[in-house]
């Protein structure tokens, strides 16, 4: 009985040992390699107390070098500490009202005790807006455009305290933008609090009260699946290796009948304007890949000095226009590109010592917006890189990428045996030329039976 006392102290000893272990390790699922300190801060700064709550500006602000959020926008919600309600709102508005039957007279904007918040859209009436608001939800990146990376709206609580020590944070953030992606931290105070400078900058005022929340990205909360794919080609070779097959879904009309169109469909314009138009569900065009956005990175020459690169950006969803599109792109040579013609251009070294990331995106009223699949849904551009005798070569297909994300989302690669390979460098045999060889081989095999074997022991005849 001693002994196996002894022996489940110890098993129990070892497992909470383990369970310590474990939770020591901090969660990586939210860390971007590319951008370790990206995260979209919302700051709650109450700047006035009123007869039974406050009136506070909520701003969100996004910190992320390339990940921004698109149409149809962000949704921010949270869950009051106590019996808050919204007694109104200006630059936002809430989904849904709740239910506000006891108040009578003065019914408040929202009664529900988990609120879901979303951004008006432009044009708005003069006397709902507020600075940074009203842009359908959008938020460009930090990167592409900081003045449109922050969102503000004004909310006025009521049932709450009405000073510094009574009043309580909300809890339970969440940010959708629009799918789920983010999880968000709690609000912690800041101090010392936000101050806000006039715009003539000849006065500073400061909030009551200023919360902080965190949110930070990740794809496997998001559990996204790949939406784009890569294709290479290069001038030293004919063959063009096209994106992965069912890189972002395969075609199946049997099990998922619409899942794609054709492009000379007589009922394209019909099914484009169908009943799920305005959805974000992606109709693509119909193709091995399915994917709604494919990137061609081709090796288009080679000069004494540099060498030469075309980037086309195809969309292949007939539903959705791109708008402030980015592409992430890693190669060795980004720390020697010269000119980048038609895109805009910022290396992302988050690292400092190597130089090997580059974040393109288009130039405003040119090419920002990426249109619907069709004639015009793509842009192109080209790239020119100075060489390095030390490291350049276009063998083992050292000329293309290492890895690219469309609008921070991964993008699916070849597998790198495929890529073009130099004509100099090993062919992949195909199947004809490895018949004709294997022929070729069994003929010399029978000749010299022939005339070695046979003449020896049956002499010349």
């Amino acid at each position: 009985m001693a002994a196996t006392s002894l022996l489940r102290m110890r098993l129990c000893a070892a497992l909470a040992l383990l369970l310590l272990l474990v939770g020591a390790v901090p969660s990586t699922e939210a860390y971007d390699p590319l951008d370790p300190t990206g995260n979209i801060t919302i700051k709650w700064d109450i700047t006035q107390w009123t007869a039974d709550g406050y009136i506070a500006v909520v701003s969100i602000n996004n910190y992320q070098k390339y990940r921004h959020i698109q149409a149809p926008g962000w949704h921010l919600g949270w869950a009051w500490t106590k019996k808050e309600v919204i007694w109104g709102m200006m630059g936002a508005q809430t989904i849904e009202q709740g239910d506000c039957s006891q108040f009578k007279g003065n019914i408040p904007h929202c009664c529900r005790r988990d609120p879901t918040t979303v951004d008006l859209l432009p044009g708005a009436p003069n006397g709902m807006q507020v600075g940074n608001c009203c842009k359908g939800g959008v938020l460009s990146s930090w990167v592409q455009d900081p003045v449109n990376a922050v969102a503000s709206f004004q909310i006025t609580v009521g049932r709450s305290g009405t000073s510094n020590r009574t009043v309580k944070a909300p809890k339970n953030f969440t940010l959708k933008a629009p799918g789920p992606g983010y999880t968000c931290g709690a609000a912690q105070k800041v101090k010392p609090p936000t101050k806000f400078i006039s715009p003539d900058g000849r006065r500073t005022t400061q909030a009551h009260v200023t919360w902080d929340v965190i949110c930070t990205y990740s794809q496997f909360v998001a559990q996204r699946g790949p939406a784009c794919c890569v294709a290479l080609s290069s001038f030293y070779n004919e063959t063009i290796v096209d994106c992965p097959k069912c890189s972002c879904g395969c075609q199946n009309n049997i099990t998922n009948p619409g899942s794609c169109v054709e492009v000379n469909s007589p009922y394209l314009a019909s099914v484009v304007n169908g009943p799920g138009k305005g959805s974000s569900t992606p109709l693509v065009r119909c193709s091995p890949h399915m994917c709604p956005i494919k990137v061609h990175w081709h090796v288009k020459a080679n000069y004494r000095d540099y060498w030469r690169v075309k980037i086309t950006i195809s969309n292949w969803n007939y539903r959705t226009n791109y708008s402030q599109w980015n592409l992430v792109v890693q190669h060795p040579n980004f720390d020697n590109v010269t000119t980048i013609f038609s895109f805009n251009y910022k290396a992302l070294n988050p690292y400092g010592v190597i130089n090997d990331t580059a974040m393109l995106w288009g130039l405003k009223y040119y090419n920002d917006l990426l249109m619907v699949a069709g004639p015009n849904g793509n842009v192109q551009s080209e790239l020119l890189f100075r060489k390095d005798p030390s490291t350049f070569t276009f063998e083992k297909g050292w000329g293309f990428p290492r890895r690219i994300y469309f609008n921070g989302e991964s993008c699916v690669m070849p597998q790198p045996d495929l890529y073009p390979w130099l004509p100099s460098s090993s062919p992949r045999l195909t199947k004809t030329a490895f018949l004709a060889l294997a022929i070729v081989a069994c003929a010399m095999v029978a000749f010299l039976y022939n005339h070695l074997v046979l003449d020896k022991y049956c002499g010349k005849s």
